[in-house]
């Protein structure tokens, strides 16, 4: 008895530890969330070429998220694992690293969107209007490159830390300065000029560079315990980047998943394709600041108690968490195929689209569970420094069953929009089954222990 209570009051601290870093990161996704869904509104009050020509280059506005998100990881792992062991000099140098390699790595981007956005817009097959508009605004997006990339990797450096709520006051001001922009450089409101689509860029430009300013100046004086570092280490920039490539890749490859299974969508009309659209927006909108909230908690949690040196307790944390992610993230799949659609009915009143979106929320309600599972524990081994097991997952589960199950079975097989259906939830299933076999029988907490071993010999 005594012992199932000492295990009761485990779980009930790092439950309470996961929901005080969570809440904030929940708060900083709906807040970008909003910012989009207000982008595309106003978008949409100019033209339905403008509405193509920036989808289209959303497609493109990916590579700088994706490399930020990338090389963030490699921040967080970096940043929670020298906070646990409480080498603060090393971690200072890591972030410093991370902030810089990033800036370097926009600065192609925006020479690409001064000389090549309106080609790469064309190479996709719009016309010419559509490719003249989007090239304007993928120019001004990508122009802001650096900013966006500094903006990402410093937050994530910051979570590392524990500090959650400092990015989140960062970025939820920046969005909002994004939002009036967009609103007043958009649509002409508030004395200011009406630029249309190209307000809408330099709206996102604008608030990417505040983004990157603040988060900076936060780490550059007091405000925080990060402080920026004079770089000096081989050691830090290889495991910088042995860390983030796979986290970059197993992104780009979802991103260019996209492609092809749309392409398939297709093959069953323009109704089904909306439909899948309006389907991902609503799972994301309910679930997403769930899921990636939980996934940065545990690599803040797992990464900094491997630091502290105690692998059993980061092995029952990122257990404890998962536990909190299946619970909380299935009762919002019940939610979903539940309300399925009178939720849809708010994005569409389209009969045919209608039934097919519904169908397609209560196919990602489904997906809950197993979203649930892999995002905390992706999160864990990201934590420890294991961003291949994610890739590998997210990357095989994507390829064999999203695309080359959902093909096989709703084409060849002629299951149709069934094969798609289980297509879907059976990607999703192995992303989970594959980070979980590595969670539980990788040597994650070896690897951590080499890389803080090999910072540390390396700073002495």
């Amino acid at each position: 008895m005594a012992e199932h209570g000492n295990w009761v009051q485990r779980v009930r601290r790092v439950w309470r530890r996961t929901f005080s870093l969570s809440w904030p990161i929940a708060v900083q996704q709906t807040l970008n969330t909003l910012m989009r869904t207000v982008d595309i509104i106003v978008t949409g009050l100019f033209s339905p070429t403008a509405v193509a020509a920036v989808g289209l280059a959303d497609l493109y506005a990916q590579l700088p998220l994706r490399i930020g998100l990338g090389l963030g990881t490699g921040a967080i792992t970096l940043s929670s694992q020298d906070t646990g062991r409480g080498a603060a000099a090393t971690r200072d140098r890591a972030i410093t690293q991370a902030v810089l390699i990033g800036f370097l790595l926009g600065l192609p981007l925006v020479l690409v969107g001064l000389f090549l956005s309106r080609p790469l817009i064309a190479l996709l097959g719009a016309d010419p209007d559509v490719a003249e508009t989007g090239g304007r605004y993928l120019g001004l997006v990508f122009a802001a490159a650096p900013m966006r990339i500094v903006g990402i990797v410093g937050a994530r450096s910051l979570q590392g830390t524990g500090d959650t709520r400092t990015p989140m006051v960062v970025n939820g001001t920046a969005n909002v300065i994004n939002i009036g922009a967009t609103a007043g450089l958009g649509l002409g409101l508030g004395g200011l000029p009406a630029l249309g689509i190209v307000g809408v860029g330099l709206a996102t430009a604008i608030g990417r560079t505040v983004e990157a300013v603040a988060i900076t100046a936060a780490i550059a004086i007091d405000r925080t315990d990060l402080s920026f570092a004079r770089p000096r280490s081989l050691t830090i920039t290889r495991q910088l980047v042995a860390v983030s490539l796979p986290n970059v890749a197993e992104g780009m490859s979802t991103s260019v998943a996209n492609f092809p299974f749309n392409a398939l969508l297709l093959t069953f009309g323009t109704e089904v394709t909306a439909a899948y659209h309006i389907g991902r927006r609503i799972y994301q909108q309910f679930s997403g600041p769930l899921y990636r909230s939980y996934s940065v908690a545990a690599s803040i949690i797992v990464g900094q108690t491997l630091g502290e040196g105690q692998p059993d307790d980061a092995r029952f944390a990122g257990l404890a968490i998962t536990a909190l992610s299946v619970l909380t993230l299935g009762l919002a799949g019940i939610v979903l195929l539940v309300g399925a659609t009178p939720i849809a009915r708010i994005f569409t009143s389209d009969p045919a689209t209608l039934e097919y979106a519904a169908t397609f929320a209560r196919v990602f309600g489904v997906s809950m569970f197993f979203f649930g599972l892999f995002f905390p524990l992706s999160g864990s081994l990201r934590g420890a420094g294991d961003t291949r097991t994610p890739f590998y997952a997210r990357f095989t589960g994507t390829a064999g069953f999203l695309l080359g199950f959902s093909y096989l079975a709703g084409i060849t097989l002629e299951y149709g929009l069934t094969g798609v259906y289980i297509g879907i939830v059976l990607s999703y299933a192995w992303w989970a089954l594959v980070v979980a076999i590595g969670f539980v029988w990788g040597d994650w907490a070896a690897t951590a222990a080499t890389m803080m071993a090999e910072r540390a010999d390396e700073a002495d």
